[in-house]
């Protein structure tokens, strides 16, 4: 899998060209290129995996750009007033890494008509703001059948954000991943209304762990669920980033970002002037995402499942979101044969059969 990965991103970095990174770095000045991060970078999760998206950038294009970032801007009015002194700093691409930024970053892009925005798991846009995701629905669902795999009861825990379609899709597909190796598993949901605080995310932890389930999953900046889940004797899958060095024990695999080539695309759609605010989006076909290691406990067989089914979604053969699909409620969201279109995926706002909890965060 490793191997694998690697071949995906040096195939990503020989794509960048070296004819146009000449070109650039002949540019009388870099272009600036500014970061609003939602967490400290030191979060293991989410916005450390940004962060290794921007060092990226800074190595592909070297003297050609030059980069700064903000930890821990909180969606609202104080993340306008970050856009807009960045803006006035003189970065003339800059990048929101949270939903939440979106309607400021519009309200920024309307102040600041010459530099182009990009906001990450956002829908709004302008003539100069972007949005950019990674669809790591695909990687979930090969990490729901990991976890299935790995539970002896069947009993899944999910500790999750916020009730937006990115964050159901992610729990629906890990859902769907883990009933196609036991039908009957259920993935339990504890909303903590927060993207990064240890402290809720390990009440929220424990909360499943004393309802039953034997294995955590989480959609987190932090590894709290990991800790939980290893003093409690169970099994845990990460998220964003490699995070098995927090609870070895209990690290079975996990979803992890690779952000670098969006942002080196981007920049240098910027300096050649062929940017474009249309939609960005990364699949594990190009390496964006991909599943972390295994844990020593995932077995062979486990793993031969998963990468017989990780071929099929590469290959265009298999989609997590294929019919027939019911919701929790028993009502039909894909016919038989039916693949949900990426309107359909990006508007998510059910739960599929087999979660247990809201999709509405309550």
């Amino acid at each position: 899998m490793l191997e694998n990965f690697t071949r995906k991103l040096a195939v990503v970095a020989l794509s960048l060209g070296l004819g146009a990174m000449a070109g650039m770095a002949q540019a009388d000045e870099p272009l600036k290129v500014g970061f609003v991060y939602i967490g400290p970078v030191g979060d293991a999760g989410w916005t450390y995996s940004h962060d290794l998206g921007r060092k990226a950038l800074e190595e592909a294009l070297g003297s050609a750009v030059e980069t700064v970032a903000v930890e821990n801007v909180p969606e609202g009015p104080e993340s306008q007033r970050v856009f807009e002194d960045l803006a006035r700093r003189g970065n003339k691409l800059i990048f929101g890494t949270s939903f939440g930024y979106m309607d400021q970053m519009v309200a920024a892009a309307e102040r600041y008509p010459d530099v182009k925005f990009m906001n990450a798991t956002g829908f709004k846009t302008a003539p100069n703001l972007g949005t950019y995701m990674i669809m790591a629905d695909e990687a979930r669902y090969l990490e729901g059948m990991v976890a299935a795999s790995a539970s002896q009861s069947g009993k899944i825990g999910f500790v999750a954000a916020f009730p937006i379609p990115e964050v159901l899709r992610h729990i629906n597909s890990f859902t769907l991943g883990a009933r196609s190796i036991r039908p009957d598993a259920t993935v339990r949901v504890v909303w903590t209304s927060t993207w990064y605080d240890p402290n809720v995310e390990r009440q929220a932890a424990e909360s499943l762990v004393a309802a039953g389930v034997d294995v955590l999953a989480q959609y987190q900046d932090t590894p709290s669920t990991g800790q939980v889940a290893q003093e409690a004797g169970i099994k845990w899958t990460g998220f964003n980033a490699d995070m098995s060095k927090f609870a070895p024990k209990a690290w079975l695999t996990g979803t992890v970002w690779n952000w670098g080539p969006i942002y080196i695309d981007t920049a240098k759609a910027v300096i050649d002037g062929s940017w474009k605010p249309d939609p960005v989006y990364g699949h594990m076909k190009d390496g964006t995402t991909e599943l972390a290691p295994y844990g020593e406990e995932v077995s062979a067989e486990t793993r031969e499942k998963v990468e017989a089914k990780r071929k099929e979604i590469e290959s265009g053969a298999f989609a997590p979101f294929t019919g027939p699909l019911k919701d929790q409620d028993g009502k039909e969201v894909l016919a038989s044969g039916q693949v949900a279109t990426l309107k359909e995926l990006l508007e998510m706002n059910y739960f599929v059969d087999g979660v247990l909890g809201s999709a509405h965060g309550k």
